[in-house]
């Protein structure tokens, strides 16, 4: 689940050509070897899009390539379905499509991009079907194919590609049974079984025992095989091509397979953190990588008598990295929960397998024994963090805001009837960073949690405003918070005034005007709003002031009259869907007051948002310095 933000590669970057892809297609070989051949230029292919994009999955393509290549080239017919539920090998089918010619050769340097491929699978994509990325939904998508299928006399089959990780959400094992009771064998379900997660092995945070045993009672047809030799899986596929029930194939596969220091296939080793689950290599690895690959392919080639691989290269120059003035809100939320556990021993943390993503690793080593790994099971965390209030714990609850705020929602508002303290913490908040795409960008969980009774949503406008906040969190409030956290490094053209103090409903003015107000939170739009301000300063004479609201669904009402008093132009940012943000409720204070009426506009979110660079989807979006600069302009 995690999607660590990554650089770009420095240097020269390879990738292999359409026409080479073409001439191994048409190679006189057994079809096992031609296929594997295929799969190494794809996994360099995909090394390629990766580091050139500066993130992406790499364990995960490269457990999952030789499946997919067999798949494609081999196995499927033209009325067959395909589609990844795991969503983390997005690259890896690319570039398969890509070498078959399905896709456009030119979408191989736009990963990540906005008008490229975005980070998942979107149905926006030409050959995606389905979107991924939330994990949990592929043999229930695939059950709904079939019955429409079905109905209208349609052929084919549906291959559907999990993670074992994935396993460990409840919609798996939900989506089986009645799989089995509609007879539905036109379902084939791979599990890339590579035994890691996001943070360590499966075993370790939720064992799935003895896979093959559970299939069986659910009724489902079983096979197991090494999903990295090719011959063993389609003998598998073969044995069950005349099943009447649906098939799970069991591929053992090795995260990072193709590049030796990539793998890790050790299942002694205590394992802390696999390095190459997200993100992109650095220079070092990349180069070994590559070298490794085409050393590879080049002895395949030689071994059947055929000529090595051309390849083509760019010059990629790395992106800077943050400044060291960056602020880093989640390093910030590690030592402030740190502090507080120090304060409350009843202080607990709970995770879903995002540990580094979340900042968790340190408290995790200073008190493993209040540190709960509860794994891809994002539902039983949060009652699990229920049950723990109810006997006098303080939960504090971890995974990204797009998960956290949906998936166990109706779990959420059980806890909030109960009165409990539970303080949940969603990271990766916001439409960017954009590059994993629309299933990781949290831009509806103030709407999904705003309403439930007692819990109080807030976001941190820097590094310090974390520590105060989470502190109001744990020693003042009474009943549950939710602290929504950006996970991008940003460099703050703002800082916080001397002597301030978070007061709930109310906020803090970072700037002074009285030809405008713009109501902002969280350090994207408050850095945007900033910079406007400036801007209408230099070029226009107008003074703006920008106030830090980060209480996301409280406002006191006679403080914002107070501070908007007579101000002739109100504008309100969401870092959200325009629906249901923050400035929804600015809009309810002002229609209830009789005062005035200032100009009110809001900026936020409309329509799916795009998965590309940081500035490009802000722009995408109009919610850039320029765009609202412009919008501003105009309306003073």
């Amino acid at each position: 689940m995690g999607d660590q933000i990554g650089q770009a590669v420095e240097g020269t970057l390879y990738y292999i050509p359409y026409t080479e892809f073409q001439r191994i297609r048409t190679v006189n070989l057994p079809r096992e070897q031609r296929v594997a051949i295929f799969a190494d230029m794809c996994r360099l292919n995909a090394l390629y899009m990766i580091a050139r994009a500066g993130s992406g999955h790499i364990g995960s393509c490269f457990s999952s390539l030789d499946i997919i290549s067999w798949l494609l080239l081999e196995e499927m017919c033209d009325e067959d379905i395909f589609f990844s539920s795991k969503g983390h090998d997005a690259p890896a089918y690319y570039s398969v499509l890509i070498g078959m010619g399905r896709l456009e050769f030119d979408l191989i340097h736009k990963l990540r991009k906005i008008g490229g491929l975005p980070g998942h699978p979107d149905i926006g994509t030409p050959e995606i079907i389905t979107n991924t990325g939330s994990l949990g939904m592929g043999v229930s998508k695939a059950k709904g194919m079939v019955f429409a299928s079905r109905l209208a006399n349609r052929p084919g089959h549906v291959f559907v590609m999990t993670g074992d990780g994935e396993l460990q959400e409840g919609q798996f094992w939900e989506s089986l049974v009645s799989a089995v009771n509609f007879g539905l064998n036109e379902i084939t379900v791979i599990v890339d079984h590579n035994k890691l997660q996001s943070d360590t092995f499966v075993k370790n945070v939720s064992d799935l025992g003895d896979l093959e045993a559970k299939f069986n009672v659910f009724g489902w047809c079983v096979r197991r095989c090494d999903g990295h030799d090719i011959g063993a899986f389609s003998s598998a596929l073969a044995s069950m091509r005349d099943e009447k029930r649906p098939q799970v194939i069991i591929a053992d596969t090795v995260k990072g397979k193709g590049v030796s220091f990539m793998e890790h296939t050790s299942l002694d080793s205590d394992l802390a953190m696999y390095r190459f689950h997200s993100g992109a290599p650095d220079a070092d690895s990349y180069r070994l990588a590559v070298q490794e690959i085409r050393s590879r392919l080049q002895q395949r080639l030689s071994e059947v008598s055929h000529d090595d691989l051309t390849y083509e290269t760019i010059k990629r120059e790395g992106t800077l990295p943050s400044p060291a003035s960056a602020q880093r809100l989640i390093p910030a939320y590690t030592l402030a929960l740190l502090d507080q556990a120090k304060k409350h021993p009843n202080l607990v943390a709970l995770d879903a397998d995002l540990v580094l993503d979340t900042g968790l690793i340190p408290f995790r080593e200073q008190f493993p024994q209040r540190f709960f790994e509860c794994g891809i099971a994002e539902q039983d965390m949060v009652s699990t963090a229920g049950g723990m209030a109810l006997r006098g714990l303080i939960p504090v609850v971890h995974s990204f805001a797009c998960f956290l705020s949906a998936r166990p929602n109706e779990q959420i508002y059980n806890n909030a009837t109960e009165r409990t303290k539970i303080i949940y913490v969603g990271s990766l908040a916001g439409v960017i960073p954009g590059g994993p795409g629309h299933s990781h960008q949290a831009i509806r969980d103030i709407s999904a949690l705003a309403a439930i009774p007692g819990l109080t949503l807030m976001e941190p406008s820097c590094e310090e405003e974390v520590g105060m906040l989470l502190d109001w969190a744990v020693n003042t409030n009474k009943l549950s918070s939710y602290l929504r956290l950006v996970s991008l490094p940003w460099v703050l053209p703002y800082a916080l005034p001397g002597g301030y103090a978070p007061e709930i409903g109310k906020g803090v003015a970072l700037t002074e005007g009285d030809d405008a107000v713009i109501i902002a939170y969280g350090p994207i739009l408050l850095s945007v709003a900033v910079q406007v301000a400036n801007r209408l300063k230099l070029e226009a004479g107008k003074l703006v002031k920008i106030i830090n609201l980060p209480w996301l669904n409280r406002i006191d009402e006679d403080w914002l009259i107070q501070e908007i008093d007579d101000c002739p132009l109100l504008i309100s940012l969401d870092n959200h869907y325009y629906e249901g943000g923050q400035g929804g409720r600015v809009a309810e204070v002002i229609a209830k007051s009789n005062k005035f009426k200032p100009k009110f506009i809001r900026f936020g979110i409309e329509g799916i948002p795009v998965s590309g660079a940081h500035h490009d989807v802000l722009q995408a979006h109009k919610l850039s310095a320029d765009e609202i600069f412009e919008s501003m302009s105009s309306l003073l």
